[in-house]
């Protein structure tokens, strides 16, 4: 099949002209070429396609038939050279991609708009979930990136670094004495403690750092969303644990207040992954580049 599949061509230029020589002309080929291509088709088929007059080529009974099939076919193909040349201009097409809550909301939310308005036609499909989990969904093919805390140790993930971030710890009008100047470590552990829930990679950081220093913790409370941490610490129910970059608007605006402690808990970093021996989609590599 694949080929005749030129012969077929010839044969539908052939068939739309009703003669070799301005078939010949619209292919770039010479009249005896396109004469011995329909042979060889007529040979390998087994069957006469075209009756020759002296005003030029008539299809046969058999070569209507062929024709109806080999026109709706070449119009498939078409179609799908066209669908592929969309796919490549990035108009059309999907990108997935695997996201905590936190960061797609304080990070991730202003490329989505820039990538959306530059390339309307991508689907994208956004997954929620943890650092672990996210890198569980792109190691299963169920997105095609993930954006994440780091660091990430796992096998055949690369990783590509994007903005630091800050942890921080605030407080609403009632604890406001505390920043009056650095809070120890032995005295923050006495305070009321407020954090995301322990499967937060987030948390996870926080908490490994202060067990490096021989203390652990015991929050009042540990929430599931960024926004109550940062709400919780705003109604004075005690001293949250936040992300600085993402925690400006309560903090500029006077709402919550950053203490400080006598040494800075380290900085870490969002980080893009994908699957390291796995080609990346068009869509996929464009959006990295737009973060980047």
């Amino acid at each position: 099949m694949i080929g005749k599949l030129d012969l077929y061509r010839i044969f539908n230029v052939v068939s739309a002209n009703k003669s070799f020589s301005k078939a010949a002309q619209e292919l770039y080929m010479t009249q005896p070429a396109v004469s011995q291509s329909i042979s060889k088709l007529e040979k390998e088929l087994d069957i006469l396609l075209f009756h020759r007059t002296s005003k030029g080529v008539v299809l046969t009974i058999e070569g209507e038939l062929l024709n109806e099939h080999i026109k709706s076919a070449l119009g498939i193909i078409n179609a799908a050279e066209d669908k592929l040349l969309e796919f490549k201009s990035l108009k059309t097409g999907q990108l997935r991609i695997g996201v905590g809550d936190t960061i797609s909301r304080y990070f991730l939310l202003p490329y989505l708009e820039k990538f959306h308005k530059g390339y309307p036609g991508i689907k994208l499909n956004i997954l929620n979930g943890t650092t672990t989990e996210i890198c569980d969904l792109i190691k299963s093919g169920k997105v095609d990136i993930g954006v994440c805390n780091l660091p990430i140790n796992e096998e055949n993930l690369q990783v590509i670094p994007c903005k630091e971030i800050q942890d921080i710890f605030v407080c609403g009008e009632k604890y406001k004495t505390l920043t009056e100047q650095p809070v120890s470590f032995e005295y923050l552990m006495r305070m009321p403690l407020i954090f995301l829930e322990k499967k937060s990679n987030s948390r996870l950081f926080v908490e490994h750092f202060f067990e490096k220093k021989g203390f652990q913790f015991s929050p009042v409370f540990e929430l599931g969303s960024f926004d109550l941490v940062l709400e919780f610490a705003k109604i004075n129910l005690g001293i949250s644990c936040v992300i600085k970059e993402f925690s400006k608007k309560y903090l500029e605006s006077g709402e919550l207040y950053e203490i400080q402690l006598v040494e800075e808990i380290p900085k870490r970093i969002i980080g893009l992954c994908y699957l390291e021996n796995v080609p990346l989609t068009r869509a996929a590599k464009r959006f990295i580049e737009l973060i980047k």
